[in-house]
């Protein structure tokens, strides 16, 4: 599938899950609630102290995974055990953001993603507890990739890239 389908993905997802590998090579993923502001840019907010951000001081890139419309199915046509999804993936660099307006932008990004309707209680809860978030940016340094398995409304997988 398409980078901008993929892109989709990852804004209709819940949670994309970030996995990284720390200077001792073992590898940590955990899902979080990123938002997309443009077709290179994700961000984070967290805690300012913690695994992930120690690991990420240290090692900067990121693998980025999504999946939706996850659902178990009998195959249609020949009754095979199978599974409908899309699913996007992508590789970037994280960055621990420091200017404090540019964090507040983050912030409203990801409060309009997940709590529009909250938004006039946006500056408030921000001038309180800025000093106690971390945000972190995500730049793709790669173009995403997307994959799906879907059935049509006739039983037919629907393949190489094929929309309805």
């Amino acid at each position: 599938m398409s980078a901008d389908w993929a892109l989709e993905v990852f804004d209709k997802a819940p949670y994309i899950t970030v996995s990284m590998s720390g200077a001792d090579g073992i590898p940590y993923g955990l899902p979080l609630s990123l938002v997309r502001t443009d077709e290179k840019t994700f961000w984070f907010h967290c805690a300012t102290e913690g695994r992930k951000l120690d690991i990420l001081r240290v090692n900067p890139r990121v693998f980025l995974s999504a999946v939706t419309r996850c659902r178990p199915l009998r195959g249609p046509k020949d009754g095979s055990f199978t599974l409908e999804f899309q699913s996007a993936t992508a590789v970037g660099m994280a960055e621990i953001v420091e200017d404090e307006s540019t964090k507040k932008e983050a912030l409203r990004a990801i409060c309009r993603r997940f709590l529009p309707n909250q938004m006039e209680g946006f500056e408030e809860a921000v001038t309180k507890s800025l000093h106690r978030a971390a945000v972190v940016r995500i730049t793709l340094t790669e173009p995403p990739v997307g994959k799906r398995k879907q059935y049509d409304a006739n039983g037919d997988e629907m393949k190489y890239g094929r929309m309805e």
